[in-house]
């Protein structure tokens, strides 16, 4: 094999497979790059066994062939070479070296047989579909921070992707939880997608996936099967194995009758919240928010390091409340939200609170009270 790729190319190709190679890894094989050149492409292919992606690009193929070698120690070589650079790699197939060479800069690298490359066997897709970057970008960037990180519940660890009932119809909605917190975000429901069968992705899948959703521009097509979800653009493909497991019924733990309603300059919330937290040595502290009439006071006590209190102008019309949340969560919630104002319902301090985006009920999020 002998090619010649721009660097920023190359780059760019072996920073998405390098990103799922797992650093410590018993199996030799499993730490290297497939990288396979014909016609006028090349391919470089990593996996970790539950996770494979395949990127390609264009290059110079001198002479077609197919190697294997150190994903990390190449995108190294690779990042520290000169912007414009043109690169050649060169493997003659026998000394079981690929050569990189650069102007003057030039390495060698060992190899291991392509035959050893374990490749994800290809799958019987029942749905596939193709769905806008920026609609799958925010179904999984507003649900990914309730990704639970628990061992023992496993079939938390990852976004359950599913078609479900909404009030206009049905919907692609992702749901993630860790048991204290939900989000459940919704999207138009795409061609083709109506037959899907419910899948849990991953949490490293979500992170790999996010990757390849940054060009606006961009449609993913998306397969699903009871085992394996693909997403692929036309450079790109990341196939995955799913989560074995059941996900719970989330809708039980979302609330329907909590009418006290809190409205709220999100950016300003988020904000307060932060600074009062600064006071507790545990990012875990709980904050009090008292509301009455049209007034937010945000508190903390942290009987060791000390005690703070911030007041918000809010709109809140209802019966005086005392409810307190951790502080982290309550940053997270606050993040998600794209326009001005979040709106908090809830119902007592013992109950689940919700929270959505002003009137939009496409994207909410419920938290659990702490005792203060």
């Amino acid at each position: 094999m002998k090619i010649s790729i721009e660097r920023g190319e190359l780059l760019k190709a072996v920073g998405q497979a390098q990103s799922v190679v797992e650093r410590r890894n018993t199996i030799p094989i499993l730490a290297n790059v497939l990288i396979e050149a014909a016609g006028n492409d090349v391919s470089f292919r990593a996996t970790d066994l539950d996770i494979e992606v395949v990127d390609k690009c264009n290059a110079m193929v001198e002479r077609a062939g197919s190697t294997t070698v150190s994903a990390v120690m190449l995108h190294e070589i690779v990042r520290k070479l000169p912007d414009g650079a043109m690169v050649q790699l060169n493997d003659d197939g026998a000394s079981g070296r690929l050569t990189v060479e650069a102007g003057r800069s030039n390495f060698s690298l060992a190899t291991l047989p392509k035959e050893d490359f374990p490749v994800m066997a290809s799958a019987d897709y029942e749905s596939n579909f193709a769905i806008p970057a920026p609609v799958l970008r925010r179904l999984f960037d507003k649900s990914k921070f309730a990704i639970s990180t628990e061992e023992t519940r496993y079939y938390l660890n990852g976004v359950y992707m599913h078609v479900s009932d909404a009030e206009g119809g049905k919907v692609l909605r992702c749901v993630a939880t860790d048991g204290h917190r939900l989000a459940r975000v919704d999207a138009t429901l795409p061609d083709g997608a109506a037959d899907m069968p419910g899948v849990i992705v991953p949490r490293k899948t979500v992170g790999e996936l996010r990757k390849l959703l940054d060009d606006d521009d961009m449609t993913i097509a998306v397969s699903v099967s009871e085992a394996k979800v693909r997403f692929a653009t036309p450079n790109i493909t990341l196939t995955s194995k799913v989560i074995d497991g059941t996900f719970p019924d989330y809708t039980r733990v979302i609330p329907v009758g909590n009418t006290r309603k809190l409205e709220v300059d999100a950016a300003e919330f988020a904000k307060a919240v932060d600074r009062v937290a600064t006071v507790s040595s545990e990012r875990s502290r709980a904050v009090k928010l008292s509301l009455e009439e049209d007034k937010l006071t945000l508190s903390v006590n942290a009987p060791d390091s000390g005690a703070a209190e911030e007041e918000l102008a809010v709109a809140y019309s209802d019966e005086r409340l005392e409810i307190g949340f951790n502080a982290k969560y309550l940053l997270e919630i606050a993040s998600q939200v794209d326009r001005e104002n979040a709106v908090f319902l809830f119902n007592s301090s013992g109950d689940p609170t919700l929270m959505r985006e002003g009137n939009d009920t496409s994207a909410v999020y419920v938290v659990m009270p702490m005792r203060v």
